[in-house]
């Protein structure tokens, strides 16, 4: 493990954590930063897509992730600090007392990402996710269910955003997604190669509780209060989640909980 002791929050070496809330919005150059126990062992294990690049931990934190710094790659620079020391680094009282700076890995293509799903497979699409914590949800519950993938239109938040990584519990350090396409062409996309494209949207006259997925499925989310495009809509099979007591839509995180819990238990039926 290599281990670097910083007594002083201006030391060069750790430069690259200073003020993490201001440099989160703008960017770091194909780096991001991980925040917490939990992200910090999905970054240092097998199943991470992502490269770990540095750690700055708390000392009291050293002896219970012994475990998970040993997983690290050769060389990675852990740094330890003092609590009052790394808070001063951090800009803001870190209780969690772990920081990790990884790198994000090379982006798939949305053909190739698709050419490559096997026989069975269910997909996430999003359209229009702004918020950081449903863009996290939407990364926990893929992973939860056992979706392939998901494929993010032009107009969604970046899922390496700090508070999207944290929500997620490290599903987006492990889950393979797609970013930039529009809307219609992911729709394209999924289409020619036999996906029925399924359009969460409480106006569809059909409920998903009467759906029998199909052996490809993906499924289609748009933002809170707007949703789907009509257009995208058109191009799709529409689906309601059917409720009660006068509402009619629920957020979009645990709608993607409810469509993935069907569609991947349903299947199996």
């Amino acid at each position: 493990m290599n281990l670097i002791r910083v007594s002083d929050p201006a030391d060069p070496c750790v430069l690259a954590f200073r003020d993490v809330k201001e440099r989160d919005l703008t960017g770091r150059q194909g780096l991001f930063v991980a925040e917490g126990e939990v992200v910090l062992r999905v970054l240092a294990s097998p199943a991470s897509r992502c490269a770990p690049v540095a750690v700055l931990i708390a000392e009291k934190r050293l002896e219970a992730l012994g475990d998970a710094l040993e997983r690290l790659p050769e060389g990675t620079p852990v740094h330890v600090a003092p609590q009052p020391v790394l808070d001063a680094i951090a800009g803001f009282h870190l209780h969690r007392g772990i920081l990790a700076l990884g790198r994000k890995p090379e982006p798939l293509g949305l053909e190739a990402f698709l050419d490559a799903l096997p026989e069975h497979a269910v997909v996430v699409g999003a359209c229009g996710i702004g918020n950081h914590d449903n863009m996290g949800g939407l990364f926990r519950n893929a992973a939860a269910f056992g979706a392939a993938g998901l494929l993010l239109d032009e107009t969604c938040c970046d899922p390496f955003y700090r508070k999207a990584i944290r929500v997620s519990v490290g599903a987006v350090l492990r889950t393979s997604f797609v970013e930039g396409a529009q809307a219609a062409t992911m729709v394209e996309a999924l289409q020619a190669r036999g996906f029925e494209v399924l359009a969460l949207t409480p106006s569809a006259s059909e409920s998903l509780s009467q759906l029998k997925p199909a052996a490809r499925t993906a499924i289609l989310l748009g933002s809170e209060g707007p949703g789907l495009p009509a257009e995208v809509i058109a191009r799709c099979r529409p689906l309601a989640i059917r409720m009660s007591g006068g509402f009619d839509s629920l957020n979009v995180a645990t709608t993607s909980a409810v469509a993935l819990h069907h569609l991947t238990t349903a299947a199996c039926v």
